[in-house]
């Protein structure tokens, strides 16, 4: 490959902007295979796994299917969307405040998604709303999740919080609410009001979305 076709020559003097996603992929993955090079290798792996968005979210030993892709490549592409996914939640949650159901979701969501299984979430509040805490509380099977109402109740308290919501994926990518999710709101906001704590909302996430959940019949 021409030197200046190269991807790492060409970020180097024009920027990660200029570079397209397989470019990206392939200064990650460092080499190619008999025949390939290394950005060969990269659109082929990102078509391979349905895109950008696929990708991110698979299992390292799901990588190692495509010729070419040993554990190590397969661990750095996993590293790298990870620390992506970490990014999106840094910035200092301390400073961020939950004055809406859509600001729940905000602070959830880099939490939530990417993942191939369910995971339960609590933001914790003072009484203003500034969030104090956001804490992984379960981690569920692919089809449901598991909210112990006790459990958030007890973290809320012992984080000195005056409020709180919670938040769960739904790793199918479909954002409608469950029975049991509806039923798991209801028991949320009645035990919140027993023991004198503000249930702000639930809501569920998706990779590209999320929807409020109501309380229970």
């Amino acid at each position: 490959m021409p030197a200046g076709d190269r991807p790492r020559e060409r970020l180097w003097e024009l920027g990660a902007e200029a570079l397209a996603d397989r470019e990206l992929l392939a200064l990650l993955l460092g080499s190619g295979r008999r025949g390939w090079d290394a950005v060969e290798l990269a659109g082929e792996l990102i078509a391979a796994h349905g895109g950008l968005r696929g990708l991110a979210r698979a299992d390292p030993h799901a990588l190692v299917a495509l010729p070419g892709m040993g554990p190590a490549k397969a661990v750095r592409v996993a590293a790298a969307f990870h620390l992506a996914r970490r990014v999106a939640n840094v910035g200092g949650t301390e400073r961020r405040r939950v004055a809406a159901t859509a600001d729940l979701a905000a602070v959830a969501a880099p939490l939530l998604r990417g993942l191939r299984h369910e995971r339960v979430i609590v933001v914790v509040c003072d009484a203003s709303g500034a969030v104090l805490r956001t804490a992984r509380l379960t981690e569920g099977a692919t089809d449901r999740s598991l909210i112990p109402v006790r459990d958030v109740l007890a973290l809320v308290l012992a984080s000195g919080g005056a409020s709180f919501g919670v938040a769960h994926n739904h790793p199918t990518g479909d954002p409608t609410p469950s029975a049991p999710d509806h039923q798991a709101t209801t028991r949320l906001r009645e035990a919140a009001a027993v023991v004198g704590l503000r249930f702000l909302d639930h809501v569920v996430v998706t990779d590209g979305a999320w929807r409020r959940v109501t309380d229970g019949p």
